[in-house]
């Protein structure tokens, strides 16, 4: 009987054990405009060790998309982070105009703090998550573990870092234009010494003098575009969109570094100060699980500038196989294979550029926003008056709801008529009315999204979704944002500490991401998320 006791003691007491087994450290990877496609366009030019080792030995959610509108940076860094969609945690755009605060605010701005790093009075670094209404995994981690844990985020982007990083981070840092990395009095009042150190090295000027040449043959770039097409952004001073590149030049001419955030070399400095992290910080050292979350940023700049088919995209790609491949390296010396666990994904994708499809036989185009924001304002103002169009952003159209009622306008009346008035584009497939999304159309799988990325006391009064591949943008380079596959299908790559290899073609969602870190790690799920796990990692 005693003997049977023991027995069921050191069983219960393994079990508990194995319940609440951890890993050291956890590893959030999103890339910055990162398309699915990817990952097997430039295929046969990766190396062994970065993303083919990802998909080789981690598991793959080839089908993962983004269940919302809009996808843009700062919403997709925090819905991957908390798992919620932006009706729920409040990040509508990067910038947006709130309908309740009357004026164009910015997602992480809060100037109630100073900048640390550089002067204090410099907006760049007076920041915060504060408009970030609900918890991130990292929250979570650190409520488990009554703040014990440790939560860094590092970006190119302020809102790349803040975001992920949560409400309790340790820090959070990002890059001004002069190429130093600074924060935020949110975190701190004065950097550590490591990361004083690391901009004292100045290794981004170090990456400007080198230039930006490509990493292999020129003829090897099969997978591009030619090197000077009428698609990509040129430079000053140069007067093609041509390599080489001679960064000191256009820094020169900028007056200031922050060219080299369209470059690969800013994922570099990035990657290099994440390493000095966890060497300084001791991630993954402690008794409790700490979390880093790095956004790569270059890629959103350049794919911007040059569009997803340029050799610069692909030359991007290839180097940042190079720098996954070295992190992994780096983690599996400092904090041990097998003991951190790593995701990698994306925080939106990207469209083709519309003159490249036109070029092609595609009748598409690219449009001016402002544009189509002269002629609304004309028809509200010819049609009802003055006064009450306040404006046209993100595919907002802004109403002044107030002088609709002094003036005893009525309001449906209008907002039927715009939708008319826009609807007769031949690039918009619909304008849906603040009624419209609220009240929602399961069937309308557009309509969904849309509702998903909808706060009404933020957000416009009617929402326009333009047709497949328009865009709102320059003739050169590429945006994102739209409801369409182009956009919201991204990578979902897990590795490490309990993922065993795999891959699944089921969709799911980017918000699935976050309550699966929450259950592998046995925490509580972010409080606006929904709930939903990527089953297949805890067969």
């Amino acid at each position: 009987m005693k003997k049977w006791i023991t027995q069921f003691f050191v069983l219960f007491l393994t079990i508990g054990f194995a319940q609440n087994e951890r890993p050291k450290l956890v590893v959030g990877v999103v890339v910055d405009q990162m398309r699915y496609d990817y990952l097997y366009r430039y295929y046969d030019d990766y190396g062994e060790d970065g993303f083919k080792k990802l998909l080789k030995e981690g598991y793959s959610f080839q089908n993962t998309q983004f269940n919302y509108k809009p996808t843009y940076t700062a919403p997709g860094h925090s819905s991957v982070y908390t798992g919620a969609i932006p009706a729920v945690h409040g990040i509508v755009g990067n910038s947006w105009y709130h309908k309740s605060e009357k004026e164009t605010v910015y997602c992480t701005t809060d100037l109630s703090m100073t900048s640390v790093g550089t002067k204090a009075d410099d907006e760049v670094g007076r920041m915060s998550p504060h408009r970030l209404k609900t918890t991130t995994v990292t929250d979570e981690l650190k409520l488990a573990t009554n703040h014990r844990s440790k939560v860094i985020g590092i970006s190119l982007k302020d809102r790349g870092a803040i975001l992920p990083a949560g409400h309790f981070a340790d820090a959070a840092y990002w890059m001004d234009t002069h190429g130093k990395f600074i924060s935020s009095s949110f975190y701190f009042d004065k950097l550590p010494d490591w990361v004083k150190k690391y901009n004292d090295k100045k290794q981004v000027q170090k990456y400007i003098n080198q230039g930006w040449d490509l990493l292999k043959p020129a003829n090897t770039y099969t997978q591009s575009t030619a090197d000077d097409t009428r698609y990509e952004r040129i430079f000053k001073p140069k007067t093609k969109p041509t390599f080489p590149y001679n960064l000191k030049e256009i820094a020169a001419l900028q007056g200031d570094l922050d060219i080299i955030k369209t470059t690969p070399f800013g994922n570099e400095v990035v990657a290099e100060l994440s390493k000095e992290a966890i060497k300084h910080e001791k991630l993954g050292q402690g008794t409790e699980t700490d979390f880093l979350a790095i956004s790569f940023s270059s890629p959103d700049y350049i794919g911007h500038s040059f569009g997803i088919r340029s050799m610069e995209v692909q030359d991007t790609y290839l180097r940042l196989d190079r720098t996954i491949a070295d992190l992994i390296s780096y983690l599996n010396q400092h904090v041990g294979e097998g003991n951190y666990l790593m995701f990698l994904t994306a925080d939106h994708a990207a469209a083709e550029n519309p003159n490249y499809l036109s070029d092609h036989g595609y009748m598409v185009e690219n449009l001016n926003r402002k544009d189509l924001d002269k002629e609304l304002k004309a028809f509200v103002d010819e049609k009802f008056g003055e006064g009450i169009y306040n404006n046209y952003s993100n595919q907002n159209v802004f109403l002044n709801e107030e002088t609709i009622v002094a003036q005893n306008k009525d309001y449906d009346q209008i907002i039927k008529e715009i939708q008319r008035f826009l609807e007769k584009k031949d690039f918009v497939a619909r304008a849906y009315s603040r009624d419209n999304i609220l009240n929602g159309n399961a069937s309308d799988y557009h309509l969904t999204l849309i509702s998903n990325g909808f706060d009404p006391k933020q957000n416009g009064d009617l929402v326009v979704l333009l047709d497949p591949q328009y865009m709102e943008y320059f003739a050169t380079g590429t945006t994102h944002g739209s409801t369409y596959m182009y956009d919201t299908h991204v990578p979902n790559l897990w590795f490490g500490w309990g993922i065993k290899p795999g891959k699944s073609a089921k969709k799911k969602l980017i918000t699935q991401i976050a309550p699966t870190v929450s259950q592998l790690l046995n925490i509580s799920i972010p409080n606006g998320s929904e709930g939903d796990v990527l089953e297949e990692l805890f067969d």
